[in-house]
């Protein structure tokens, strides 16, 4: 069930000149709802005269018992430079948990791929904790064009094996993650958000090697509910919104999609 609710700030810890992790308190009087991974939230911004629509963040974590939400931010424009300018005092409205988020019920001792690239990571980190509570033996492959592009790298590490991949070799294997040793091991399922380029050869070595993936669109989304049909992409099944039926679709549904290079 969607809600509108007041979250006040916490804390915001920046990861260089890029991106930044805003973690929010829940000011409602009830629980927050449940929020699975790979949903995500549309935040209002406030103060920032010309911004008049909400902006589609992945979330990052969750802590139900202590009513916080985190979301990892990268500075793209005026909305979220001013959500990296938020400090103590400030509050943030939003609308949540919204779309389909990735399947997690898999047996335990699964081996799960996370492929991540840029703003992409986000989602995957909530992703990592949840299935390591469930057993599943998770690899994570995040890539960047330099390290300083992949953030919040070493959060990972307690949730399982992290490989990276940059195009410079800055950091982690020298390349794109589909030429990183890690992605050509077997795996039960791999789960995927970044770049579209990226996911889209992420999905096609998949569907080629017989492996169940999830790919997480992130196509602009202004209302995030389906109405404003600006986030429709196309699939084997017909048009679908991303918001709505996704942002996670599985690439069962997806060879249209994919295939388009």
């Amino acid at each position: 069930m969607k809600e509108i609710h007041d979250f006040s700030f916490l804390a915001l810890h920046r990861h260089g000149e890029h991106y930044f992790t805003l973690v929010l308190r829940h000011s409602h009087l009830s629980p927050m709802p449940p929020v699975a991974p790979g949903q995500f939230v549309e935040v209002r911004v406030d103060g920032e005269p010309g911004v008049m629509l909400r902006r589609p963040i992945s979330v990052h974590d969750v802590d139900p018992d202590a009513g916080t939400l985190s979301l990892l931010v990268q500075v793209v424009g005026k909305g979220t430079r001013r959500l990296s300018q938020l400090t103590e005092g400030d509050r943030v409205n939003i609308v949540y948990p919204l779309g389909h988020g990735f399947s997690v019920d898999l047996p335990v001792s699964s081996r799960a791929l996370l492929v991540g690239g840029g703003a992409g990571i986000a989602p995957l980190f909530y992703l990592s904790k949840v299935l390591k509570a469930k057993g599943v033996d998770c690899t994570i492959l995040l890539g960047g064009r330099t390290a300083e592009l992949i953030p919040v790298r070493d959060e990972f590490r307690p949730y399982g094996t992290v490989c990276l991949s940059t195009d410079d070799g800055s950091l982690g294997h020298k390349g794109l993650v589909i030429e990183n040793p890690a992605f050509a091991e077997q795996y039960d399922i791999i789960y995927t958000c970044g770049p579209t380029p990226m996911m889209k050869a992420v999905a096609r070595s998949a569907a080629e090697r017989g492996i169940r993936c999830e790919v997480s669109l992130e196509n602009m989304m202004a209302c995030g509910v389906g109405a404003c049909l600006c986030c429709v992409t196309d699939t084997d099944q017909g048009h679908r919104c991303v918001c709505k039926d996704g942002p996670v679709f599985d690439i069962t549904s997806m060879k249209k999609w994919y295939e388009n290079k």
